[in-house]
């Protein structure tokens, strides 16, 4: 669907919604003090399409405090033809229950351990509406491990027959791939598990004018990625308040305050399995924004979406060029992970993949009020089990990360290009040996070093790097570091507590990873042992003694002192991988 298209219909459907917020009234509630054991209600929930169907829900008791203080689950049992054949379903949380015609809470938990019958929990409703109320900041957040399993007590695991260690926990919600490869998806499975996330296919269908029309029991959707590729996470509306909706009853992420599109979602079908039942969904148009992750529930606010990063990623191979275009939340959390994932999966589908392939990494990162963080680099393939291609998108994960985990300020990436091209066979040398055409050496004087390499399955060849003495350099012993790009980074960016812990913003951040060498590159660094001091993100070689001290006082943390200094520096292209180092000396008169 086209971009004028979309935003056509998503007007159409804005012009809907907005008309329909008067019939979406405050519901009838049913407060927990008033929900007793034995009582009867009804649940409503989708196991196909876009029907909403009602099972029957009996209250069993309620577990006070369970999940924290004053955040109390009601046990209940569920029954329809439908459960009985699936049992308590991923997707389903935020399923709404009524009794005696008022809303008493949402769907939320199940057993982690086995049992005969479909026992879930149940968030009190007052608890989920609670979350438009929690600050921006604070415990009202849950993290990834605060919404794990809750243990139930052995009282009640008795009387359900689930003997010692049962627990509660959220129910899952699906995390749906369209466009991702299955071995991709199931690198990243752990992670994604981590915060209770369900990886299953499904894809994504055009919007409609009525997406924005919920009402309990439909679907709705957290979008993170769309476009070419989409990855979207579902659950279950439990209300509709004028223009806010509440969902899942539980956390997804448990981010606390976030801006994540919401989008209507559709279920194709119910897998019923033993082990864990699941929706298979669509993601439909996008209706708004996702402003809410709390403990006790998902809230989104019906309207303009949120901005999404627009990501382009170019793959060549043989001759050929692949495109695709997306674009990505923005979250400090998942949106490294979700490039990584985007890139090894852009890389990996195109049809020309081979294992045993050198790739070529080229890439800018756009930061709105900031210069752009630019990306270069080639990587071998080795003997690690893992796909060779999966070192290109660890390092955009990693260059992800310094950025929207800096400790200056909150980035706004802009937009992402990414270009990966293979290059047939594995490309790498070592560095086996290096010499010096020279041991003694006047200031002004050029010397030849000689660098021995060593090829993967080829023969061994010579290369001859000219490098200058400069005219400062100081009678004495004089190192010289024959390496690869990693080597000389580590030496000059050596810091404590890592080099952002020396800088002022994310200016300087963006000017040091800028600055980082490319490895297909042999490098020649000339090294004299006197002091090199670390102003922010300035060098400031051959520092006298008398002024450490002074400048250490006028940039108090921002300093540290490293006991080499670089004189000067050669490099050059090699257009393979480059590993290893070699350390000479030579004496300057």
């Amino acid at each position: 669907m086209s971009r004028l298209v979309f935003r056509s219909v998503a007007a159409l459907a804005a012009l809907f919604f907005s008309c329909s917020l008067l019939a979406a009234p405050t519901p009838a509630i049913l407060p927990l003090s008033q929900i007793k054991p034995g009582m009867t209600g009804v649940g409503y929930t989708i196991f196909s399409g876009d029907k909403i169907q009602p099972f029957d829900v009996k209250v069993i008791g309620v577990l006070p405090n369970l999940v924290g203080p004053k955040q109390n689950v009601v046990l209940v049992k569920l029954s329809s033809p439908e459960i009985t054949q699936s049992g308590v379903v991923a997707g389903m949380s935020g399923s709404p229950v009524y009794i005696d015609g008022k809303l008493a809470g949402a769907i939320s938990y199940k057993f982690g351990t086995f049992t005969r019958e479909a026992i879930a929990g149940m968030t009190p409703i007052q608890e989920e509406l609670a979350v438009s109320g929690a600050p921006a900041s604070g415990s009202a957040a849950a993290s990834a491990a605060d919404s794990g399993r809750y243990a139930l007590p052995d009282a009640w695991a008795q009387q359900m027959g689930a003997g010692a260690g049962a627990y509660l926990e959220p129910i899952a919600s699906p995390l749906i791939f369209s466009g991702f490869l299955p071995s991709v998806i199931n690198r990243y499975s752990s992670q994604l598990e981590k915060y209770g996330m369900l990886a299953t296919e499904g894809g994504s269908v055009p919007a409609k004018p009525s997406d924005a029309a919920l009402e309990p029991g439909d679907m709705a959707g957290l979008v993170l990625i769309s476009g070419d590729l989409s990855v979207s996470a579902g659950c279950t509306v439990t209300a509709r308040i004028g223009n806010q909706v509440y969902m899942c009853g539980h956390p997804l992420f448990g981010f606390g305050k976030v801006h994540i599109p919401m989008a209507r979602a559709h279920v194709v079908a119910t897998l019923a399995s033993a082990m864990s039942s699941t929706k298979i969904m669509n993601t439909g148009g996008l209706i708004g924004s996702i402003t809410e992750d709390r403990i006790t529930g998902v809230m989104g606010r019906l309207g303009p979406a949120p901005t999404m990063i627009p990501l382009s990623l170019s793959i060549e191979s043989g001759g050929e060029v692949k495109q695709f275009h997306f674009e990505v939340m923005q979250n400090s959390k998942l949106t490294p992970l979700l490039v990584s994932m985007a890139t090894l999966n852009g890389v990996r589908s195109n049809l020309t993949y081979n294992e045993g392939t050198t790739f070529r990494l080229e890439g800018t990162i756009d930061i709105a009020g900031h210069g752009s963080v630019h990306l270069s680099n080639m990587f071998a393939p080795t003997d690690q089990p893992m796909p060779d291609a999966f070192p290109v998108a660890a390092q955009v994960e990693g260059v992800f990360n310094e950025i929207f985990h800096n400790p200056y300020e909150q980035p706004h990436i802009t937009g992402i290009r990414l270009s990966v091209s293979s290059l047939p066979n594995a490309r790498w040398a070592s560095i086996d040996n290096a010499w010096s055409s020279k041991k003694e050496v006047h200031p002004g004087e050029t010397l030849t070093v000689k660098v021995a390499l060593r090829p993967y399955r080829g023969s061994p060849y010579l290369r001859e790097v000219p490098i200058t003495i400069p005219a400062q350099a100081s009678p004495g012993v004089l190192h010289i570091l024959v390496s690869d790009a990693a080597t000389l980074d580590r030496i000059e960016q050596y810091f404590p507590f890592g080099p952002t812990a020396r800088l002022a913003d994310l200016n300087q951040l963006i000017r040091l990873l800028n600055e980082e060498r490319t490895n297909d590159r042999l490098y020649v660094a000339l090294l004299q042992m006197s002091p090199t001091m670390l102003v922010e993100d300035k060098r400031l070689p051959n520092v006298p003694l008398s002024e450490i001290n002074v400048l250490g006082e006028r940039n108090p943390g921002r300093t540290t002192v490293l006991w080499q200094s670089e004189l000067g520096e050669r490099s050059v292209p090699l257009h393979e991988v480059i590993t290893g180092h070699q350390y000479l000396t030579v004496t300057v008169k």
